[in-house]
């Protein structure tokens, strides 16, 4: 196999090898899909590629994407054996949402070969080769991986119709429906165009929200408080497979009228762990949401930060600790307005708007 383009030389170098492909947690369709190109790429170069992830595969499109693509996926909480691998490949994330692998790998002696990704640079891993690119999704990257000949694509291999079908759901997925594509990304869509399996991509597309999503979009309905065209719901505590509702929730919120940005959260249950999660939806373009949740909420003490995004976009993830492991209900209560009124206080804060203000939810 002839090594074209840069992908091709990394991977030609370490040929033979096995490989964990490291997802964040709770991987969406521009995740999934980037790993199964990844892994159908290194086929090529006979190395052997698992794909690992944390959290929940939940939004019922994602779960049929992964049924669709027959993608055995591991799940960390599973323990896989780390040492059997000779390097890690991150992509759609730079290890910030999934601590516990990096460290995992980190111990276990695992370099970090490559990083691919189109959010702005966390600067959390140190890897060998670095692909950060300001794309619409992590797909438009494999997708110009695959225009550059790495593999020879053919749509009388199921393979490749599958890895085209699922990487124009990624793209589509991470930019609205090309509504926040640029030309990387439209150029990306026409080459897969070629191969891509239309009926199979709609049947993706189609598939209905699930009642739990539908009913944390109705929490975060009902919940909203619209100030200086800020959307900003608290939906309270959910269970961790229904996390993905909250963008859902998010991208719900922002079709309202006279509103720029959707900021939703709630707090995800997960055994006696509890993590304060919330995501971030943006019309202006004037609004940075990377910078704008780094300001927010700021560091661990590690030095981390707590969230991080791309254009249009953002998400945070912050561990509640104290009081966690499922107080009594009435405990429960008190513990969700408490930390309600901190996240609604520093939104408030930073946008210039007194806390004095707040009148409710419209």
């Amino acid at each position: 196999m002839q090594a074209n383009g840069k992908i091709g030389k990394i991977l030609e170098a370490h040929r033979g090898e096995r490989h964990v492909v490291v997802l964040h947690d709770f991987p969406d369709a521009d995740s999934i899909s980037a790993a199964y190109a990844h892994r159908l790429i290194s086929t090529a170069f006979s190395i052997d590629v698992d794909v690992l992830y944390s959290g929940e595969v939940s939004h019922q499109q994602n779960i049929a994407l992964v049924r669709l693509l027959a993608l055995d996926m591991l799940r960390w909480e599973n323990s896989p054996d780390l040492a059997q691998y000779q390097a890690a490949i991150f992509v759609d994330n730079q290890g910030t949402t999934v601590e516990e692998i990096v460290s995992g790998l980190e111990a276990a002696h695992v370099p970090v070969l490559l990083v691919v990704d189109h959010h702005q640079l966390q600067a959390r891993l140190k890897p060998e080769f670095l692909d950060i690119r300001q794309t619409g999704a992590t797909a438009t990257i494999y997708a110009g991986y695959l225009k550059e000949g790495v593999i020879e694509m053919d749509t009388a291999r199921q393979e490749h119709v599958l890895a085209a079908t699922a990487l124009m759901h990624g793209i589509l997925s991470d930019t609205g429906g090309f509504v926040r594509a640029g030309a990387d990304d439209f150029e990306a869509a026409a080459y897969l165009s070629r191969f891509r399996d239309a009926e199979m991509l709609a049947q993706i597309m189609n598939q209905a929200r699930s009642k739990h999503a539908m009913d944390i979009i109705r929490r975060a309905l009902g919940n909203r408080m619209v100030v200086d065209n800020y959307s900003i719901s608290g939906i309270g505590y959910l269970r961790a497979e229904n996390r993905d509702a909250i963008p859902e929730a998010a991208s719900f919120l922002l079709t309202e009228e006279n509103v720029h940005t959707a900021i939703v959260y709630g707090i995800v249950e997960e055994g006696q762990d509890e993590t304060l999660i919330g995501s971030m939806r943006t019309a202006k373009f004037a609004l940075d949401p990377d910078a704008f949740i780094k300001d927010l909420f700021g560091k661990d003490a590690a030095g981390h930060y707590f969230g991080g995004g791309k254009p249009m976009a953002a998400a945070f993830a912050i561990p509640v600790g104290f009081l966690s492991g499922n107080p009594a209900e009435e405990y429960r209560a008190l513990n969700w307005e408490v930390h309600d009124a901190q996240v609604k206080h520093k939104i408030l804060t930073k946008i210039g708007v007194g806390t004095n203000a707040i009148t409710g939810a419209p």
